[in-house]
């Protein structure tokens, strides 16, 4: 049930915290493209919001797998540090490349503030399924 939850908080992580603050960047001018994309991505051709949402959930996972013993401060910080630099990482080294996209500073920069925003949504989205209390009362 944990890996549900983990899975549940990195998929709303990134639709409401993600996207959300993708969205205040947009509106600022700050990035070209719009937020909550539906256009279809290969190969299955779901929009690419629900692919990302879907990937978002995967990383929430990995998250928990990570920082599920931590606590406190601890776990907070570990959520927003770990999700900004892995999925960044992994979106600039590997998935930009692919795709024929250009990596600039600007793109690392967006990428870590956005991907440490989802990563705080992911902590407390997983506080809120009492998936910490869940943690604390198996380690006894």
């Amino acid at each position: 049930m944990i890996w549900f939850k983990a899975f549940i908080s990195g998929l709303l992580a990134t639709l409401i915290f993600h996207q959300g603050l993708f969205a205040v960047f947009y509106l600022a001018g700050m990035v070209p493209s719009a937020p909550y994309n539906l256009a279809p991505v290969p190969p299955l051709g779901v929009p690419a919001v629900l692919s990302l949402a879907f990937f978002g959930g995967l990383w929430g996972m990995v998250l928990w797998l990570i920082l599920g013993r931590l606590s406190g401060l601890f776990f907070w910080l570990g959520n927003v540090i770990v999700g900004a630099i892995g999925p960044t990482a992994v979106a600039m080294l590997v998935v930009f490349p692919m795709k024929g996209l250009e990596v600039t500073a600007k793109t690392w920069t967006g990428g870590l503030v956005l991907n440490g925003f989802w990563g705080l949504g992911v902590a407390l989205f997983l506080v809120l399924m009492g998936a910490r209390a869940a943690q604390k009362a198996n380690s006894k």
